[in-house]
Protein backbone atom coordinates (compact mmCIF):
# COMPACT_ATOMS: atom_id res chain seq x y z
CA UNK A 1 0.00 0.00 0.00
CA UNK A 2 1.31 3.29 -0.72
CA UNK A 3 0.84 6.75 1.48
CA UNK A 4 -1.85 9.17 0.24
CA UNK A 5 -0.83 10.79 -3.12
CA UNK A 6 1.55 13.33 -1.75
CA UNK A 7 2.61 14.81 -5.19
CA UNK A 8 -1.11 15.51 -5.75
CA UNK A 9 -1.94 16.57 -2.00
CA UNK A 10 1.76 19.33 -1.87
CA UNK A 11 -0.13 21.03 -5.28
CA UNK A 12 -3.93 21.64 -3.41
CA UNK A 13 -1.67 22.52 -0.10
CA UNK A 14 0.99 25.18 -1.94
CA UNK A 15 -2.03 26.80 -3.70
CA UNK A 16 -4.13 27.12 -0.34
CA UNK A 17 -1.30 28.83 1.29
CA UNK A 18 -0.81 29.23 4.99
CA UNK A 19 -0.05 33.53 4.39
CA UNK A 20 -2.52 36.11 3.11
CA UNK A 21 -1.95 37.40 0.03
CA UNK A 22 0.70 39.24 -1.68
CA UNK A 23 0.68 42.82 -1.04
CA UNK A 24 -1.91 42.27 1.54
CA UNK A 25 -0.27 43.47 4.97
CA UNK A 26 -1.53 40.90 7.26
CA UNK A 27 -0.96 40.39 11.19
CA UNK A 28 1.66 38.50 12.63
CA UNK A 29 0.25 35.29 14.78
CA UNK A 30 1.20 32.83 16.96
CA UNK A 31 -1.57 29.73 17.13
CA UNK A 32 -2.12 28.20 20.42
CA UNK A 33 -3.23 24.46 20.44
CA UNK A 34 -1.39 22.70 22.86
CA UNK A 35 -1.34 18.79 23.21
CA UNK A 36 -4.34 19.58 20.38
CA UNK A 37 -2.77 19.99 17.10
CA UNK A 38 -3.31 17.58 14.37
CA UNK A 39 -6.32 16.48 16.40
CA UNK A 40 -10.18 16.92 16.17
CA UNK A 41 -10.16 19.47 19.19
CA UNK A 42 -7.24 21.94 17.30
CA UNK A 43 -9.26 21.87 13.57
CA UNK A 44 -8.98 25.76 14.54
CA UNK A 45 -4.99 25.88 14.24
CA UNK A 46 -5.00 22.91 11.85
CA UNK A 47 -7.54 25.30 9.79
CA UNK A 48 -5.14 28.21 10.00
CA UNK A 49 -1.80 26.76 8.96
CA UNK A 50 -3.71 25.30 5.73
CA UNK A 51 -5.26 28.77 4.93
CA UNK A 52 -5.29 31.94 6.51
CA UNK A 53 -6.10 35.52 4.68
CA UNK A 54 -6.12 37.40 7.63
CA UNK A 55 -3.43 36.46 9.67
CA UNK A 56 0.66 35.32 8.52
CA UNK A 57 1.01 32.41 10.68
CA UNK A 58 4.75 32.27 12.55
CA UNK A 59 4.40 29.26 14.34
CA UNK A 60 1.83 27.01 16.42
CA UNK A 61 2.36 25.97 20.07
CA UNK A 62 2.28 22.42 21.29
CA UNK A 63 4.87 21.15 23.37
CA UNK A 64 3.88 17.01 22.37
CA UNK A 65 4.73 18.02 18.30
CA UNK A 66 7.88 20.50 19.39
CA UNK A 67 10.67 20.74 16.54
CA UNK A 68 7.85 19.64 13.86
CA UNK A 69 6.71 21.56 10.89
CA UNK A 70 2.91 21.72 10.89
CA UNK A 71 2.78 20.80 7.42
CA UNK A 72 4.87 17.62 7.26
CA UNK A 73 2.49 17.12 10.78
CA UNK A 74 -0.82 17.48 9.09
CA UNK A 75 -0.24 16.56 5.38
CA UNK A 76 3.06 15.11 5.38
CA UNK A 77 3.95 18.09 3.32
CA UNK A 78 6.27 20.86 4.62
CA UNK A 79 4.74 24.29 4.83
CA UNK A 80 7.86 25.94 6.82
CA UNK A 81 5.80 26.91 9.87
CA UNK A 82 7.16 25.15 13.18
CA UNK A 83 5.99 23.24 16.18
CA UNK A 84 7.22 24.85 19.15
CA UNK A 85 6.94 24.15 22.81
CA UNK A 86 5.81 27.63 24.55
CA UNK A 87 5.07 30.94 24.37
CA UNK A 88 8.68 31.44 25.07
CA UNK A 89 9.55 29.90 22.21
CA UNK A 90 7.32 31.25 20.09
CA UNK A 91 8.93 34.58 20.95
CA UNK A 92 12.26 34.32 20.80
CA UNK A 93 12.45 32.32 17.59
CA UNK A 94 11.30 36.16 15.68
CA UNK A 95 13.15 39.60 15.37
CA UNK A 96 10.06 41.37 16.90
CA UNK A 97 7.32 39.86 18.89
CA UNK A 98 4.46 38.49 16.70
CA UNK A 99 1.73 40.86 17.18
CA UNK A 100 -1.30 38.24 17.61
CA UNK A 101 -1.61 35.36 19.88
CA UNK A 102 -4.63 33.25 18.67
CA UNK A 103 -6.29 30.56 20.79
CA UNK A 104 -6.13 27.72 17.97
CA UNK A 105 -8.74 25.12 19.95
CA UNK A 106 -12.14 24.05 19.71
CA UNK A 107 -12.88 22.08 22.99
CA UNK A 108 -15.94 20.67 23.70
CA UNK A 109 -16.24 22.48 26.58
CA UNK A 110 -15.28 25.81 24.85
CA UNK A 111 -14.15 27.49 27.36
CA UNK A 112 -10.62 28.48 28.87
CA UNK A 113 -8.76 25.93 30.88
CA UNK A 114 -7.00 27.12 34.43
CA UNK A 115 -3.01 26.44 32.30
CA UNK A 116 -4.33 28.19 29.20
CA UNK A 117 -5.57 31.23 31.12
CA UNK A 118 -2.43 31.58 32.11
CA UNK A 119 -0.70 31.19 28.77
CA UNK A 120 -3.04 34.28 27.10
CA UNK A 121 -1.94 36.40 29.90
CA UNK A 122 1.13 36.07 29.20
CA UNK A 123 0.73 36.45 25.74
CA UNK A 124 -1.14 39.87 26.99
CA UNK A 125 1.76 40.84 28.74
CA UNK A 126 3.93 40.45 26.29
CA UNK A 127 1.87 42.86 23.67
CA UNK A 128 0.01 40.62 22.11
CA UNK A 129 -3.60 40.90 20.14
CA UNK A 130 -5.94 37.83 21.50
CA UNK A 131 -8.29 36.39 19.07
CA UNK A 132 -10.65 33.48 20.51
CA UNK A 133 -13.07 31.25 18.84
CA UNK A 134 -14.35 30.10 22.25
CA UNK A 135 -17.94 30.41 23.29
CA UNK A 136 -16.53 31.87 26.77
CA UNK A 137 -15.58 35.05 25.82
CA UNK A 138 -12.57 36.55 26.64
CA UNK A 139 -13.11 40.17 26.82
CA UNK A 140 -15.96 39.36 29.47
CA UNK A 141 -13.47 38.23 31.74
CA UNK A 142 -12.41 40.75 34.24
CA UNK A 143 -8.65 39.58 34.88
CA UNK A 144 -8.17 39.23 31.17
CA UNK A 145 -9.74 42.65 30.24
CA UNK A 146 -8.18 44.13 32.97
CA UNK A 147 -5.10 42.43 31.62
CA UNK A 148 -5.46 43.87 28.46
CA UNK A 149 -6.67 47.10 28.27
CA UNK A 150 -3.42 47.97 30.64
CA UNK A 151 -0.91 46.27 27.69
CA UNK A 152 -3.20 48.28 25.62
CA UNK A 153 -4.06 44.94 23.50
CA UNK A 154 -7.13 44.16 21.36
CA UNK A 155 -9.75 41.15 22.34
CA UNK A 156 -11.27 39.49 19.41
CA UNK A 157 -13.79 37.21 20.44
CA UNK A 158 -14.54 35.70 17.16
CA UNK A 159 -17.93 33.93 18.39
CA UNK A 160 -19.44 37.27 19.45
CA UNK A 161 -23.06 37.96 17.95
CA UNK A 162 -24.45 40.76 17.05
CA UNK A 163 -26.64 42.85 19.95
CA UNK A 164 -29.44 41.01 19.65
CA UNK A 165 -31.65 44.29 19.16
CA UNK A 166 -29.77 44.29 15.57
CA UNK A 167 -30.23 40.51 14.67
CA UNK A 168 -32.83 39.78 11.99
CA UNK A 169 -35.50 37.17 11.40
CA UNK A 170 -36.02 35.26 8.34
CA UNK A 171 -37.72 37.17 5.92
CA UNK A 172 -37.64 34.83 2.69
CA UNK A 173 -35.37 37.74 0.67
CA UNK A 174 -32.83 34.69 -0.17
CA UNK A 175 -35.30 33.55 -2.46
CA UNK A 176 -34.22 36.59 -4.85
CA UNK A 177 -30.55 36.08 -4.40
CA UNK A 178 -29.94 34.73 -8.55
CA UNK A 179 -26.52 32.66 -8.09
CA UNK A 180 -26.51 29.23 -7.17
CA UNK A 181 -26.31 28.65 -3.51
CA UNK A 182 -24.26 25.60 -2.43
CA UNK A 183 -24.08 23.89 0.82
CA UNK A 184 -21.33 21.84 2.06
CA UNK A 185 -22.60 19.38 4.58
CA UNK A 186 -20.68 16.66 6.36
CA UNK A 187 -22.07 13.13 7.95
CA UNK A 188 -20.05 14.62 11.63
CA UNK A 189 -18.39 17.52 13.13
CA UNK A 190 -14.72 18.26 12.36
CA UNK A 191 -15.06 16.41 9.33
CA UNK A 192 -13.54 18.79 6.72
CA UNK A 193 -16.42 20.80 5.68
CA UNK A 194 -14.89 24.14 5.77
CA UNK A 195 -11.44 23.04 4.09
CA UNK A 196 -13.88 21.49 1.14
CA UNK A 197 -15.72 24.81 0.75
CA UNK A 198 -12.63 26.59 0.99
CA UNK A 199 -11.40 24.74 -2.13
CA UNK A 200 -14.60 24.46 -3.78
CA UNK A 201 -14.93 28.07 -3.51
CA UNK A 202 -10.98 28.60 -4.83
CA UNK A 203 -11.69 25.95 -8.03
CA UNK A 204 -15.14 27.32 -9.40
CA UNK A 205 -12.97 31.20 -9.17
CA UNK A 206 -10.68 29.73 -11.00
CA UNK A 207 -12.52 27.85 -13.22
CA UNK A 208 -14.24 31.57 -14.39
CA UNK A 209 -17.77 31.90 -11.88
CA UNK A 210 -17.30 34.49 -9.62
CA UNK A 211 -17.87 32.71 -6.16
CA UNK A 212 -18.32 34.09 -2.76
CA UNK A 213 -17.95 31.26 0.63
CA UNK A 214 -20.03 32.38 3.43
CA UNK A 215 -18.32 31.33 6.27
CA UNK A 216 -20.37 29.70 9.37
CA UNK A 217 -17.91 29.01 12.25
CA UNK A 218 -15.31 30.74 14.30
CA UNK A 219 -12.24 29.14 11.97
CA UNK A 220 -13.39 30.55 9.03
CA UNK A 221 -13.88 33.95 10.55
CA UNK A 222 -10.23 33.43 11.67
CA UNK A 223 -9.15 32.73 8.54
CA UNK A 224 -10.40 35.41 6.56
CA UNK A 225 -13.73 35.13 5.66
CA UNK A 226 -15.54 38.07 4.30
CA UNK A 227 -19.36 37.36 4.61
CA UNK A 228 -20.30 35.12 7.61
CA UNK A 229 -21.26 34.62 11.49
CA UNK A 230 -20.69 32.20 14.31
CA UNK A 231 -23.91 30.39 14.16
CA UNK A 232 -23.58 28.30 17.22
CA UNK A 233 -23.17 31.60 18.86
CA UNK A 234 -27.11 33.11 17.70
CA UNK A 235 -30.13 32.91 19.52
CA UNK A 236 -31.84 29.92 17.61
CA UNK A 237 -35.04 32.24 16.88
CA UNK A 238 -32.50 34.46 14.45
CA UNK A 239 -30.11 31.70 13.11
CA UNK A 240 -31.86 31.80 9.75
CA UNK A 241 -32.31 35.27 8.98
CA UNK A 242 -28.96 36.27 10.58
CA UNK A 243 -27.44 33.60 7.39
CA UNK A 244 -29.80 34.87 5.30
CA UNK A 245 -28.69 38.83 6.01
CA UNK A 246 -24.77 37.16 4.89
CA UNK A 247 -26.19 35.22 1.79
CA UNK A 248 -28.27 38.71 0.49
CA UNK A 249 -25.50 40.91 1.17
CA UNK A 250 -22.73 38.94 -0.74
CA UNK A 251 -24.83 38.90 -3.38
CA UNK A 252 -25.31 42.30 -3.37
CA UNK A 253 -22.07 43.42 -3.10
CA UNK A 254 -20.20 40.80 -5.34
CA UNK A 255 -23.34 39.62 -7.49
CA UNK A 256 -21.51 36.13 -7.57
CA UNK A 257 -22.48 33.59 -9.80
CA UNK A 258 -22.49 31.13 -6.91
CA UNK A 259 -22.50 31.44 -3.82
CA UNK A 260 -20.91 28.84 -1.05
CA UNK A 261 -22.10 28.37 2.21
CA UNK A 262 -19.83 26.45 4.92
CA UNK A 263 -21.49 23.52 7.02
CA UNK A 264 -21.89 22.73 10.62
CA UNK A 265 -22.08 19.12 12.35
CA UNK A 266 -24.40 17.00 11.04
CA UNK A 267 -28.55 16.97 10.15
CA UNK A 268 -28.32 13.74 11.87
CA UNK A 269 -26.59 14.41 15.01
CA UNK A 270 -28.44 15.30 17.41
CA UNK A 271 -26.17 17.34 19.51
CA UNK A 272 -25.75 20.30 16.36
CA UNK A 273 -28.82 21.95 15.26
CA UNK A 274 -26.97 24.51 13.56
CA UNK A 275 -26.72 22.15 10.66
CA UNK A 276 -30.92 22.73 10.30
CA UNK A 277 -30.60 26.56 10.66
CA UNK A 278 -27.76 26.53 7.50
CA UNK A 279 -30.22 24.41 5.12
CA UNK A 280 -33.45 26.50 6.36
CA UNK A 281 -31.07 30.13 6.07
CA UNK A 282 -29.33 29.45 2.94
CA UNK A 283 -32.25 27.48 1.03
CA UNK A 284 -29.36 25.77 -1.01
CA UNK A 285 -29.95 25.16 -4.57
CA UNK A 286 -27.62 21.96 -4.11
CA UNK A 287 -25.09 20.19 -1.52
CA UNK A 288 -21.88 18.66 -1.27
CA UNK A 289 -21.49 15.83 1.64
CA UNK A 290 -18.50 15.51 3.62
CA UNK A 291 -17.63 11.85 4.90
CA UNK A 292 -14.75 9.91 6.48
CA UNK A 293 -15.14 6.50 5.70
CA UNK A 294 -12.74 5.48 8.28
CA UNK A 295 -14.23 7.47 11.17
CA UNK A 296 -16.01 4.81 13.54
CA UNK A 297 -17.82 7.33 15.95
CA UNK A 298 -19.14 10.55 16.26
CA UNK A 299 -16.45 12.71 17.67
CA UNK A 300 -16.69 12.75 21.35
CA UNK A 301 -19.38 10.02 21.51
CA UNK A 302 -17.83 7.05 21.13
CA UNK A 303 -21.75 5.22 21.67
CA UNK A 304 -22.96 7.01 18.56
CA UNK A 305 -21.87 5.02 14.94
CA UNK A 306 -20.96 7.10 11.88
CA UNK A 307 -23.98 7.23 9.60
CA UNK A 308 -23.91 6.02 6.05
CA UNK A 309 -23.53 8.70 3.86
CA UNK A 310 -26.78 7.16 1.44
CA UNK A 311 -28.48 7.86 5.05
CA UNK A 312 -27.57 11.26 5.14
CA UNK A 313 -28.25 11.80 2.22
CA UNK A 314 -31.53 11.25 2.41
CA UNK A 315 -32.25 12.76 5.63
CA UNK A 316 -31.25 15.88 3.90
CA UNK A 317 -33.22 15.47 0.84
CA UNK A 318 -36.10 15.28 3.20
CA UNK A 319 -35.66 17.91 5.11
CA UNK A 320 -35.07 20.47 2.25
CA UNK A 321 -36.14 21.42 -0.72
CA UNK A 322 -32.91 20.34 -2.47
CA UNK A 323 -30.67 17.44 -3.64
CA UNK A 324 -26.90 16.42 -2.88
CA UNK A 325 -25.18 16.14 -5.86
CA UNK A 326 -21.76 14.87 -4.84
CA UNK A 327 -19.14 13.54 -2.10
CA UNK A 328 -16.20 14.54 -0.75
CA UNK A 329 -13.99 12.22 1.09
CA UNK A 330 -12.27 13.43 4.49
CA UNK A 331 -9.12 10.48 4.40
CA UNK A 332 -8.34 10.00 7.69
CA UNK A 333 -6.61 7.09 8.69
CA UNK A 334 -6.71 5.99 5.03
CA UNK A 335 -3.97 5.05 1.96
CA UNK A 336 -4.28 5.82 -1.29
CA UNK A 337 -5.58 2.43 -1.95
CA UNK A 338 -7.80 2.83 0.93
CA UNK A 339 -9.11 6.21 -0.56
CA UNK A 340 -9.72 5.16 -4.38
CA UNK A 341 -11.46 2.05 -3.57
CA UNK A 342 -14.11 3.89 -0.88
CA UNK A 343 -14.94 6.62 -3.33
CA UNK A 344 -15.16 3.98 -6.40
CA UNK A 345 -17.67 2.00 -4.04
CA UNK A 346 -19.78 5.15 -3.17
CA UNK A 347 -19.62 6.76 -6.39
CA UNK A 348 -21.41 3.20 -7.30
CA UNK A 349 -23.54 2.83 -4.60
CA UNK A 350 -25.08 6.63 -4.75
CA UNK A 351 -24.52 7.04 -8.83
CA UNK A 352 -22.91 10.47 -7.44
CA UNK A 353 -19.74 12.13 -8.12
CA UNK A 354 -17.07 11.26 -5.51
CA UNK A 355 -13.83 13.09 -4.62
CA UNK A 356 -10.98 14.32 -2.04
CA UNK A 357 -10.63 18.34 -1.93
CA UNK A 358 -6.79 18.10 -0.83
CA UNK A 359 -5.44 15.11 -2.82
CA UNK A 360 -7.37 15.30 -6.17
CA UNK A 361 -7.65 17.66 -8.62
CA UNK A 362 -10.03 20.92 -7.94
CA UNK A 363 -11.26 20.66 -11.09
CA UNK A 364 -12.71 17.21 -9.84
CA UNK A 365 -15.16 19.22 -7.07
CA UNK A 366 -15.73 22.44 -9.46
CA UNK A 367 -17.08 20.04 -11.89
CA UNK A 368 -19.59 18.32 -9.54
CA UNK A 369 -21.20 21.94 -9.50
CA UNK A 370 -21.03 22.28 -13.30
CA UNK A 371 -22.69 19.08 -13.98
CA UNK A 372 -25.40 19.82 -11.73
CA UNK A 373 -25.79 23.25 -13.44
CA UNK A 374 -24.75 22.57 -17.17
CA UNK A 375 -25.95 26.64 -17.63
CA UNK A 376 -23.38 27.94 -15.61
CA UNK A 377 -20.80 25.91 -18.14
CA UNK A 378 -21.20 28.98 -20.47
CA UNK A 379 -20.43 31.13 -18.59
CA UNK A 380 -17.33 29.82 -17.47
CA UNK A 381 -16.05 29.44 -20.39
CA UNK A 382 -17.01 33.37 -21.58
CA UNK A 383 -14.77 34.46 -18.90
CA UNK A 384 -12.60 31.79 -19.08
CA UNK A 385 -11.59 33.24 -23.06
Amino acid sequence: MKPINEEMRETRLSTMGPQAPPGVAAPTAVVYCEGNFGQIDGKTANGLVRHSQAYRILSVIDSTCDGRDSGQLLDNVRNGIPVVEDLEAAVVRETIIPETFIYGMAPSTGTLSPADREVVLDAIALGMNIVSGLHEYLGDDPEISAAAEAAKVTIRDIRRPRASKDMRLFDGSVSKVKAIRIAVMGTDCAIGKRTTATVLTRALNASGLRTVLVGTGQTGLMQGAKYGIAMDAVPPQFCCGELERMIVAAWQDEEPDVIVIEGQGALSHPAFCTSAFILRGSQPHAVILQHAPKRVHRCDFPDMPMPAPEDEIALIEAFAATRVIGITINHEGMVDTDLEHDMKRLSRDTGMPVTDALTRPEVYLANMVLDAFPHLRPVALAVAE
